[in-house]
């Protein structure tokens, strides 16, 4: 469905769309998705070799409900509209999930009001849940030790790196390209469309998306545009469990999250193949995809310690870090953590699983973003038109979740559904 543009002296065609996305990460592909599936000609350009290779497919593959977010932020609207469609989607092409349902669990007193505050704003998203007593919570996870609970029954797990990889088939199917190990080094606004400059060529669009997750905030300054943000990348690291402590699993576990950060905590999940990990902590990374103590990179970690924001979250979180770092470095204050849902468990019983780095967008202030977050570039006729670029700058977690229902928002605000 590209069309061509052929410059003069018979030099080989720039191919010609109507929408080029950078990124083939969810968030990406569920937009190119909507957008081939509305007949417009689209191209999706990825730098690594395969597509969801960094926070799609590095995550607790959770379908969230909606459960969390503060009723009418984007978070809320698109996580509730997301975890029905991401069920159906899964149902309609065979991709491997389950509606289990989770807890989440009160362990102290003064997390009772906030699991009250909870239970109203999933009441006020539309996201059923129930209030339940330590009885009530043993009828669902006999072994999980907790004053009170809320039951979600719209809860589910999947496996997203199938989902982006099924998004990624369905593009091309309908008409659309997918081009991987190809990374884009600069961008040239024109009145009618934007050269997407790439160390394999340039590509044209009429409108530009770029979805560059751990990169966005670096690939809206190469567009010549201020973020406004810095990604700020944090390591969430998993345990797996032994056979035994799995045992005491039936689903998905999680304790009331902390509300001064945009973080879910520490939660047990029983994956779709059946192992059960316990994570993420959360650890500043020294590199953009600093996916262990050992991955640093000089320039990127000296960027993030010496961004104003940084230096502010430690100021006013330092304890918090420590406490981080801590449960990073040693089994025991790890299983601590867990034992406070899941007394039984041991530090024998956990080993290394993996871990996911996180595109935090942080202001220059130190306020840790917490909802999407949207940049347009305008082109001559204004946001949305032809030579417009719009940069997603933040798309934390529900973003796996809602990302069939953000590619089509993406869609809308440029106008090109």
């Amino acid at each position: 469905m590209a069309g061509t543009e052929r410059p003069a002296g018979g030099l080989p065609a720039t191919p010609s769309y109507d929408l080029v996305v950078v990124g083939g990460g969810i968030v990406g592909l569920a937009t190119a998705y909507a957008a081939a599936r509305a007949g417009r000609s689209v191209a999706v350009v990825e730098r690594e070799q395969r597509l969801a290779d960094h926070q799609t497919g590095n995550n607790s593959n959770v379908i969230h409900s909606g459960l969390y977010y503060a009723p009418g932020g984007y978070k809320a609207r698109l996580a509730v509209a997301g975890c029905a469609e991401t069920v159906a989607f899964c149902r309609e092409h065979d991709l491997p999930h389950q509606v289990c349902g989770k807890l989440v669990v009160a362990t102290e007193p003064e997390e009772l009001p906030r699991l009250d505050e909870l239970a109203r704003r999933g009441a006020a998203n539309g996201v059923e849940n129930h209030r339940l007593d330590e009885h009530g919570i043993a009828e669902y996870e006999p072994d999980v030790r907790g004053l009170a609970a809320l039951w979600v029954p719209s809860t589910g797990i999947t496996d997203y790196r199938a989902i982006a990889g099924k998004l990624g088939e369905l593009v091309e199917k309908n008409g659309g390209e997918v081009h991987l190990g190809r990374a884009v080094t600069g961008f040239a606004r024109r009145p009618s469309d934007v050269v997407v400059r790439t160390d394999h060529g340039d590509v044209l669009g009429s409108r530009v998306v770029v979805c560059g997750g751990l990169r966005c905030d670096e690939l809206a300054r190469l567009a010549g545009a201020d973020p406004g943000v810095r990604i700020v990348p944090f390591r969430g690291e998993y345990s797996g469990f032994s056979e035994r402590a799995a045992s005491l699993v039936r689903g998905l576990i999680y304790p009331v999250p902390d509300p001064a950060f945009p973080f879910l905590g520490v939660h047990a999940t029983r994956g779709i193949d059946g192992d059960v990990h316990a994570g993420p902590n959360a650890v500043l990374a020294m590199a953009r995809e600093g996916y262990s103590w050992s991955s640093v990179n000089v320039r990127e970690l000296a960027g993030t310690l010496l961004y104003p924001g940084t230096l502010k979250i430690a100021k006013k979180h330092w304890r918090y870090g420590i406490g981080e770092v801590q449960r990073s470095l040693s089994k025991q204050a790890m299983v601590r953590q867990i034992q406070r849902l899941l007394p039984g468990v041991q530090a024998e019983d956990l080993h290394p699983a993996g871990a996911g780095v996180r595109a935090q967008a942080v202001k220059a202030d130190g306020t840790l973003v917490d909802d999407f977050l949207f940049l347009d570039q305008p082109g001559p006729d204004g946001a949305g038109g032809a030579g417009s670029i719009l940069h997603v700058l933040n798309a934390p977690s529900p973003a796996a979740t809602a990302a069939l229902p953000i590619g089509r928002e993406i869609l809308d605000r440029l106008g090109a559904a």
